[in-house]
């Protein structure tokens, strides 16, 4: 049978910088003392993600597990610094002071790792510690935010945690640029919402399956997000660690629970990011546990479990080259919309629909737009980040507010390269080799490029 870690890996292979993927993958494989490939995983979560704490603790459990306990105190030491009420970490240092002789020391932090979360406590752990006849977890139980079935190990602090239903306050008119795309969502399901008996007639249904693909930080999310608050519909944002589960069965039923969460809340958006990762290629498992979640994807979508009338489903991937292509066939994702990087009159709008909570002053949209070619929302975002410290170094000296100006963004830009460029490259490849269905028609014509 196919372990976990195989599954997991497999998984990577298909979607390489995904970080719930990679944080699962790098537990399951501390769960069967693979330190170095956990390590490995660990590291490449901080590359794209300096300050993820999940990470951060995932390395100095590894640490601790292979006998590095000096390097493993500092570690978490910092991590409890940085957010004092990390149960998880109070916990790892539980732990190591035991493996020092810190007997004391080891009750201090296992009684308030367990008072910040009652679900961490440890039979094992406490044979080793002094507990008081009076717990802190007897304090705590009443007004704790940690339900008696939360996971043992939480990574993002939600791992594991399902689906919840979300009414976004976001809207269309919060998202620049996007005009087309905001037509082909309208016609989904805002439309058929305003004039119910019409589309009856035409025989169109409430509701569908939308592929959104793209370069990162363009706005997948924020349009999925802008779509719900648009009819007032219920949001639904599933990840793949709401979806993937170490027992065997588990990750297809957590899949039919997001699903029928939609179906009990109709109208509502059912949105995949990363959808990749739950919707890859068959052919690339082979006999993988991970084809049987894609087979109850696929039968989710078909209906043939429940009815999906009313619920629009979203994906949103940045590699849709790894979809199985049943998921392309009518009746799924039967549109496929291209998020291309947002042009000179979206980065307009963009510019302003940031600029909003922030003081600037004199601000010329416009140019900024024109000197930002190929930036993405995201990259924008950021850019309105490090004029800010520009603009803050300024106040500190003078002791007063310095608004935002033009030239502290125009200025920024020097330092910046657009994030899109490396996936409009890779894109790139795969439009013009293997894009024999015309898949990919729209990144060749975002390019200039005729096949």
């Amino acid at each position: 049978m196919t372990s976990r870690v195989d599954s997991l890996r497999e998984a990577l292979a298909v979607s390489p910088r995904n970080v719930p993927l990679l944080l699962l993958f790098g537990q399951a494989c501390l769960d069967e003392l693979s330190f170095d490939e956990a390590r490995r995983a660990f590291d490449r979560v901080l590359e794209d993600q300096p300050g993820h704490m999940g990470a951060k603790l995932g390395v100095a459990q590894v640490l601790y597990l292979s006998g590095n306990t000096s390097e493993a105190v500092v570690r978490a030491e910092a991590l409890t610094k940085a957010d004092p009420e990390f149960a998880e970490a109070w916990m790892l240092l539980s732990r190591l002071a035991v493996a020092e002789g810190e007997r004391d020391l080891a009750t201090q932090y296992y009684q308030k790792a367990v008072k910040l979360n009652p679900a961490l406590t440890d039979p094992a752990v406490e044979k080793d510690v002094r507990i008081e006849q009076t717990s802190p977890m007897d304090d705590s139980q009443g007004d704790s935010d940690f339900d008696d079935d939360s996971e043992h190990w939480d990574f993002e602090r939600e791992a594991g945690s399902r689906p919840d239903l979300q009414k976004p306050a976001a809207s269309f008119a919060d998202v620049g640029g996007m005009e087309e795309i905001k037509e082909e969502i309208r016609m989904k399901i805002i439309y058929p919402l305003q004039n119910r008996a019409l589309f009856k007639a035409y025989g169109k249904k409430l509701g569908g399956g939308v592929l959104l693909y793209g370069p990162p930080g363009c706005g997948k999310t924020l349009i999925s997000t802008a779509t719900a608050g648009e009819i007032q519909a219920n949001f639904i944002s599933v990840g793949i660690h709401q979806v993937l589960d170490l027992y065997v069965g588990n990750s297809e039923k957590n899949l039919h629970q997001a699903f029928k969460l939609a179906r009990d809340n109709a109208p509502a958006i059912l949105f995949f990011d990363e959808v990749d990762a739950l919707a890859a290629d068959r052919k690339d498992f082979r006999e993988s546990a991970i084809r049987t979640v894609i087979n109850q994807f696929l039968a989710e979508m078909d209906g043939n479990i429940g009815s999906n009338e009313g619920i629009l489903i979203l994906g949103a991937t940045n590699a849709p080259w790894h979809l199985d292509p049943a998921f392309r066939r009518p009746g799924r994702f039967d549109r496929v919309i291209f998020v291309p990087p947002p042009d000179e009159a979206a980065r307009e709008a963009i510019v302003q629909i940031v600029a909003r909570d922030k003081p600037v002053k004199r601000l010329d949209a416009k140019a900024i737009a024109r000197r930002t070619k190929d930036f993405s929302g995201a990259d924008l975002s950021s850019l309105f980040d490090i004029a800010t410290e520009r603009a803050l170094s300024r106040a500190m000296k003078e002791g007063r507010l310095v608004p935002l100006s033009t030239e502290d963004l125009l200025h920024a830009c020097k330092s910046m390269t657009p994030s899109t460029r490396a996936w409009l490259e890779n894109a790139k490849n795969y439009a013009l080799y293997a894009n024999q269905a015309g898949f990919y028609d729209d990144v060749l014509t975002f390019l200039g490029i005729r096949k």
